[in-house]
């Protein structure tokens, strides 16, 4: 997490704090840092994503003018594929990305030959290697009959496509992945990994966790942890298959959000972050503002991050002096006041019902004793 971002919010200044910060949904817990609907959570990054074009944070493997992004597998000697007409088209030998990855979405197009040659698995066959690793296979499947687990959008080995949605042959195609990498503790698997494809907008594999790496005839279990970034590969299998139209995004890894939920979240990592988030928070918060209920709330809003007694003695002392004030005040002052009363009462109600305040909380006691005798609830 990007403290930084915490800190924008900061410097614009207490009142637009207090507006920005008001307690809302579930305050922060030992798997979450940052409440529902936390308006100092960070952002993200803000890219462009325009039609037919790759997003503006994707790395460009092909566009149809070079294979720079590309060598031979065997040799890591150049690209011997061909262009033709903007597309990559498959000669002999297989090819990988010079650059390497792991976790990404995946957006990439391709086409069988026009002219219809060979059958089942000789029929418009390639691959796609995740890593080297897992293969989401090529084939033409338009009137083809081959075996399940070998079709195109397939697990190759492994699974199916929940549909087949292929085109005739000739006619482009396009796959687009999410491919999570395995995630392992030294020798330890936690999470075999996932793919999710869409062949030609339409869900064929739906996060299908890998039961191994890519293989032919057997099954070859997880059993070793390879590196956490590899080439993506395309395979080389005698039929002229064409590619174009190739991106990829690296994506973060479904682990390595330590402070937040999912399955990666972390106690120590989440304590440390609402500790930091309250320090720097605090930092902002002027015991001698006249306005009482913005440091109220602001402190408020410290507490649920990190309550400690050096915070909640203070606290407890301006909303006693806050109801002190009130209570000298006749009920047209009281209605002119009425949006911080409710507004401040419900902070309370949210820190109680989270357990950060206790239900015997004198400041939202009060609070509601004034809601109920000036009748501010009350429906008109």
């Amino acid at each position: 997490m990007n403290m930084r971002m915490i800190a924008a919010f900061i410097a614009v200044g207490a009142t637009t704090l207090s507006t920005l910060a008001a307690l809302y949904g579930d305050t922060p817990n030992d798997t979450h840092a940052w409440s529902v609907h936390d308006m100092n959570r960070p952002r993200p990054k803000v890219i462009q994503a325009e039609a037919g074009k790759p997003p503006s944070d994707a790395i460009v493997l092909f566009d149809g003018t070079n294979l720079d992004a590309w060598c031979m597998s065997k040799d890591q000697g150049p690209c011997k594929w061909n262009l033709v007409d903007g597309a990559m088209e498959v000669t002999k030998g297989e090819v990988r990305t010079k650059q390497s990855f792991g976790d990404c979405q995946l957006h990439i197009e391709w086409a069988s030959p026009a002219a219809v040659k060979g059958e089942g698995q000789g029929r418009g066959n390639s691959g796609i290697f995740l890593m080297g690793q897992h293969e989401v296979q090529v084939l033409d499947c338009y009137n083809n009959e081959t075996y399940a687990d070998g079709q195109a959008g397939s697990i190759y080995g492994e699974t199916p496509p929940l549909v087949n949605a292929c085109r005739k042959p000739g006619d482009f195609q396009t796959y687009d992945i999410i491919f999570h990498q395995p995630v392992w503790e030294g020798d330890v698997m936690k999470h075999p990994g996932s793919i999710t494809v869409l062949h030609n907008g339409v869900l064929i594999q739906d996060h299908w966790e890998f039961e191994g790496t890519a293989t032919h005839k057997t099954r070859k279990p997880l059993t070793k942890k390879y590196e956490e970034k590899l080439p993506l590969r395309i395979q080389y299998h005698g039929n002229p298959v064409r590619y174009r139209n190739i991106w990829i995004r690296e994506i973060p890894s479904r682990y390595a959000n330590t402070t937040h939920g999912g399955p990666g979240a972390k106690k120590e990592a989440v304590m440390a972050l609402r500790k930091e988030t309250a320090t720097t928070l605090e930092k902002n918060v002027k015991w001698d503002n006249p306005n009482k209920v913005e440091t109220l709330r602001q402190m408020m809003e410290v507490v649920s991050y990190e309550k400690t007694d050096a915070r909640m003695e203070p606290l407890k002392k301006l909303g006693a002096a806050y109801l002190e004030e009130l209570a000298k005040l006749d009920a047209e002052a009281l209605k002119a006041k009425k949006s911080d009363i409710m507004a401040l009462r419900g902070d309370t109600q949210v820190l109680i019902s989270n357990g950060v305040f206790s239900d015997t909380c004198k400041l939202r006691a009060g609070l509601q004793k004034i809601i109920d005798e000036q009748g501010f609830e009350k429906k008109r």
